[in-house]
């Protein structure tokens, strides 16, 4: 759409003013918004605008509940332009020029008039200022005018408004939708740093503005006060710190360190991690068809044994986020522990091979634990005592009764 503005919307006149309540602080000229709040000048009367279809306030629809009495069922019509204030007339129709292109309508004042260095517009001998111009006669600060630059410059890359080097001071041209300027303008200086152009990356990979996950990141204590309060915002919390801690390793170890350091968390942890490791267990029954025993084989799983682990990791799977695993975990790991013993007591090779293995890891315990006594540190430290002999001594005759007992059944096999 085109709007019409005349030449003198440079001036402060032409931007609409904010109301303000008598008992507010006197207007500043740097507030967040999408427009420069600018003093009102009560005594300025423009001449009157012919209001068009767009600019015409809608009426009200008249009910039963709000209709005053005496009054025609009729709706109230429309006002003429020529019979209200022209005050009235000019506050309405720059209201529907700006509830159509939203802060386009300022951007467009700053592209066509403002210039780094005040140069000269190309062909024309009208000379554009600079932003700090700019911004002594609007009334606010060269950072919001670069703001609104900024905004203009990016759209004007992507061919939604023209480039500044076209556009001369008092042109108009057609301006994109309202809904569109959110996209392009970003209201915070910490957008510019780049923390901010990392947080404003992440919100739009996210789908959201920028400026959302700006300003909570510019105020902690509000979101911590929100994660504190409210459950959802404390389980969205905790699924970016989970995203965040993959690729931060640092971050794994503060959060390490701080369960560590709290005794209820340790707890809890421990309890997750022994839950965990059951659930492992059954489903690698489930998923490899194979069993360990108690003494360390890998061997494969009966039939019946890997459906029943396959009937409780069903159950487990169907479990709420909510719901506790840890009693499901359990049960399913006792299960399957015992018919695995089970399989390997009704299976006379399997069970001769488990209780074969297993005299091979007491060996091997034994005989490790042996090697490491250092007999050279006893004698010279002076910690002998009398019953190190003796324990010695009674570990000899098992030993030579073992030996005794193997070569026997060596000879009869």
């Amino acid at each position: 759409m085109t709007i019409a503005l005349d030449p003198s919307d440079l001036s402060p006149a032409a931007v609409p003013a904010v109301p303000v309540s008598a008992d507010a602080a006197p207007p500043v000229t740097e507030e967040p918004g999408d427009f420069w709040v600018q003093q009102p000048e009560p005594q300025a009367t423009p001449a009157p605008e012919t209001a068009t279809s767009e600019t015409e306030p809608e009426t009200e629809p008249t009910t039963a509940e709000n209709e005053p009495e005496g009054e025609d069922e009729d709706a109230e019509e429309t006002p003429s332009a020529d019979d209200l204030d022209p005050v009235v007339v000019r506050d309405a129709h720059d209201f529907g020029v700006y509830a159509r292109t939203g802060g386009w309508t300022f951007a467009l004042k700053v592209a066509r008039s403002v210039r780094p260095g005040g140069q000269p517009a190309e062909g024309t001998a009208r000379t554009k200022v600079s932003a700090k111009a700019f911004a002594g006669l609007a009334g606010c600060s060269p950072e919001r005018v670069m703001r609104y630059y900024k905004a203009w410059d990016m759209a004007a890359d992507d061919g939604l408004v023209p480039q500044f080097e076209v556009l001369v001071p008092g042109e108009d041209v057609e301006l994109p939708d309202a809904d569109v300027w959110l996209s392009y303008y970003v209201s915070r200086n910490s957008a510019t740093s780049v923390r901010g152009q990392a947080i404003s990356a992440a919100a739009e990979a996210e789908g959201i503005r920028p400026t959302k996950a700006l300003e909570v990141a510019e105020n902690p204590t509000a979101l911590r006060a929100a994660i504190l309060a409210d459950p959802g915002t404390a389980e969205a919390a905790r699924g970016a710190l989970l995203d965040r801690m993959k690729e931060d390793p640092a971050l794994q170890t503060e959060m390490a360190r701080a369960i560590a350091r709290t005794d209820d968390l340790k707890k809890a942890v421990a309890s997750e991690a022994k839950a965990a490791d059951r659930i492992g267990y059954v489903r690698q029954i489930v998923e490899n068809g194979q069993i360990k025993t108690p003494a360390g084989q890998t061997v494969a799983a009966p039939a019946e044994l890997r459906a029943e682990a396959e009937r409780h990791l069903s159950l487990i799977d169907e479990l709420d986020d909510s719901e506790e695993a840890g009693e499901w975990a359990g049960e399913a790991y006792d299960t399957v522990k015992g018919l695995v013993a089970k399989a390997v007591e009704e299976d006379p090779e399997l069970r001769v091979q488990e209780r074969r293995t297993k005299f091979y890891n007491s060996l091997q315990k034994a005989t490790k634990v042996f090697e490491e006594l250092t007999l050279d540190e006893v004698l010279e430290e002076e910690i002998f005592e009398d019953d190190m002999l003796q324990r010695l001594e009674a570990l000899q005759e098992a030993i030579g009764s073992c030996i005794n007992t193997l070569r026997k059944a060596s000879t009869t096999s």
